[in-house]
């Protein structure tokens, strides 16, 4: 579920709420998106995957993260690396690479058909 939108990474440039297919995040003009409807997030991370600036940490859960979670510190979210982890993951953005090229599913199938 998506938990933090970091005021120091974000740029304001709103793809987080264009790419979003429940309608979570509101824009709000001169000022960083807002997590407006947080229980209709269906932890699909496309908002994470899709923000160029690596500014959205979006959590394993299936609810909110419980209060004093780290999961929601900013400043111990950024010291772990956690903000953009999905889009590393995937490879997404410059200098990165794919996910599928570590995709280990072929030796499996490789031997489906040995």
């Amino acid at each position: 579920m998506i938990e933090v939108i970091s005021g120091s990474r974000c740029i304001d440039c709103d793809i987080c709420v264009a790419v979003c297919p429940t309608n979570v995040f509101d824009a709000v003009e001169g000022g960083h998106p807002v997590i407006a409807r947080q229980s209709d997030c269906q932890t699909c991370f496309m908002c994470e995957a899709h923000c160029p600036t690596d500014a959205l940490f979006v959590a394993p859960l299936a609810g909110p993260a419980p209060v004093g979670s780290e999961f929601v510190d900013e400043d111990a979210l950024g010291v772990a690396g956690r903000f953009g982890e999905y889009r590393r993951w995937i490879g997404w953005g410059k200098g990165r690479r794919p996910g599928s090229l570590r995709d280990q599913n072929r030796v499996f199938t490789a031997r489906l058909r040995s």
